[in-house]
């Protein structure tokens, strides 16, 4: 089971950046939360703790505390930047080495792939998530706050479903996480391919009887009814 601590940055008292009508304490929650539900909905063998699942003050040592005491294999912060320029770029400490800076690579180069954001590089800083956490990890800034283009981009639901899906995707690839096997259903009438094939391949006898009796739509799998619909 791979652990990860999700920060959604800010909170409460602390808005974090503003500018455009927006707050990075919005935003983050929105893409932390979005990371945590694809993460649950959709892989295998992955525990999810987040810093905070709504709008309350967090402090700095409470977050890192929080991820220490539960032993998480990797800590993610998501953030939104401001000062006057525009596009992503993330974070890990000075000095660190692999596999914190594999994991760096990784999750910059699936995020970028999903986005329309200038890349702004991999780089390095004594934040405190980044300097008190006992686990490889990153603090991403998923653009400016204050540059129209950007807040642009923000004000998207789904651009914001991209940059999730992006921290999503290097998450997996850095922890091999495994996808979730879900049914693939088919509706079928009488007399198609996959309704002959149902019956030759898993039907029980008295469902093969019953097939003669219904002019129902049926939904079945690998040739087992399930359901009349």
């Amino acid at each position: 089971m791979v652990k990860i601590f999700i920060d959604p940055g800010h909170g409460g008292s602390d808005t974090g950046a503003l500018g455009n009508g927006l707050k990075e304490k919005d935003l983050t929650l929105t893409i932390a939360t979005n990371v945590r539900s694809i993460l649950l909905t959709e892989y295998n063998d992955v525990s999810i703790l987040m810093s905070r699942m709504s709008d309350e003050t967090v402090t700095l040592t409470q977050r890192t505390d929080a991820a220490n005491t539960w032993g998480a294999d990797y800590f993610l912060s998501i953030h939104i930047n401001a000062g006057g320029g525009t596009g992503y770029e993330d974070y890990v400490y000075p000095g660190t080495t692999a596999p914190t800076t594999t994991y760096q690579t990784n999750m910059h180069n699936e995020i970028m792939k999903l986005i329309t954001l200038t890349d702004r590089g991999r780089k390095s800083a004594n934040f405190h998530v980044l300097r008190e956490s006992h686990m490889p990890a990153i603090l991403t800034e998923n653009g400016f706050i204050d540059t129209s283009s950007d807040a642009a981009l923000l004000k998207s639901a789904s651009h914001l479903d991209k940059v999730a899906r992006g921290h999503v995707n290097g998450l997996v690839k850095n922890f091999n996480l495994t996808k979730k096997v879900t049914a693939t259903y088919h509706t079928v009438v009488s007399g198609d391919t996959v309704y002959a094939l149902s019956i030759q391949y898993g039907s029980t006898v008295q469902q093969i009887k019953d097939w003669n009796k219904l002019d129902s739509k049926y939904t079945i799998i690998v040739g087992q009814v399930l359901r009349v619909k």
